[in-house]
């Protein structure tokens, strides 16, 4: 994945950066814009979020064994086990723990289901997948509920990109497929289509169409920088909203199953540039 502006490389033979590696996210949960002073607790967030992810997906593990893990994972939240979630609990406060512990039906939901039957299935996937991470950022920095009806359309959507930047992964390597399934059968869709090449006319269609109501969503969470305080987190929502929009674009003419869709070295920098900007100019609250 690109790097955000800033982020220097390690050196070779240096050892792995827990902080680099959370920047470095297609959308970056934790990049340089927030302050230092939360630092610390995004990145054991990400930890405890990437620990469930990589359980989940659990590679040749059982369901059985995965769903175990996450539920160590749940205990470390506890603190009846010691793991990525016990190291969460040791720096955050209840409200923002609770938000971890609201990521864990999604990852459960992974081990044991394929599909999402429609958009509301889709998003009812993404109010427990995606929606916590912008709610903890928020809880973190002190932020006030009017800030989270358009955080949470704003992670909805990253999700939804990503799951449009990996059909092909998802299927292939995961057998599952995010594209809401009604969609996929009124198109004709095919499931050797989600691995094909490249995108056939009705699996075309239905990226647009999903395409359309992220859009949707992106619209609704356009107010969220001003209705944020802390300047660090107001610039990292601007630039997140920037580069969702771009990478939006790039995936409506571009074909992710021909090559990998992403943001350019460019629109990171234009977005970071954007949220620079929106952190001197301040909140319009």
């Amino acid at each position: 994945m690109d790097d955000i502006p800033g982020n220097a490389p390690a050196r070779p033979g240096a050892a792995p950066d827990p902080w680099a590696k959370a920047a470095s996210e297609n959308f970056p949960v934790a990049s340089r814009l927030l302050p230092r002073g939360t630092r610390a607790r995004v990145v054991a967030f990400y930890r405890f979020a990437r620990a469930a992810d990589d359980a989940a997906d659990g590679g040749d593990h059982s369901p059985e064994s995965r769903l175990a893990r996450l539920d160590s994972l749940e205990a470390g939240l506890d603190g009846t086990a010691r793991n990525e979630g016990s190291d969460l609990r040791a720096l955050v406060d209840p409200p923002a723990l609770a938000e971890a512990r609201a990521l864990l039906p999604a990852f459960r939901r992974d081990v044991t289901l394929t599909d999402c039957a429609d958009w509301d299935d889709l998003m009812a996937y993404c109010a427990s997948s995606a929606v916590p991470v912008g709610r903890f950022l928020l809880a973190v920095h002190g932020e006030g509920e009017d800030a989270q009806a358009p955080s949470d359309a704003l992670c909805a959507a990253l999700q939804v990109l990503n799951h449009c930047q990996d059909i092909a992964a998802d299927e292939r390597g995961l057998g599952r497929c995010y594209l809401p399934l009604d969609l996929r059968e009124a198109a004709g869709v095919a499931r050797a289509d989600l691995t094909a090449p490249a995108m056939s006319p009705a699996l075309r269609a239905v990226v647009r169409r999903t395409l359309d109501a992220t859009d949707d969503l992106l619209a609704a969470a356009a107010p969220l920088p001003a209705r944020i305080r802390a300047r660090g987190l107001r610039a990292q929502a601007t630039a997140t909203l920037d580069l969702a929009r771009r990478l939006s674009r790039r995936l409506r003419h571009g074909d992710p199953l021909a090559r990998r869709i992403a943001p350019s070295r460019l629109d990171f920098a234009r977005a970071g540039l954007a949220g620079l900007a929106a952190a001197v100019v301040g909140s319009r609250r």
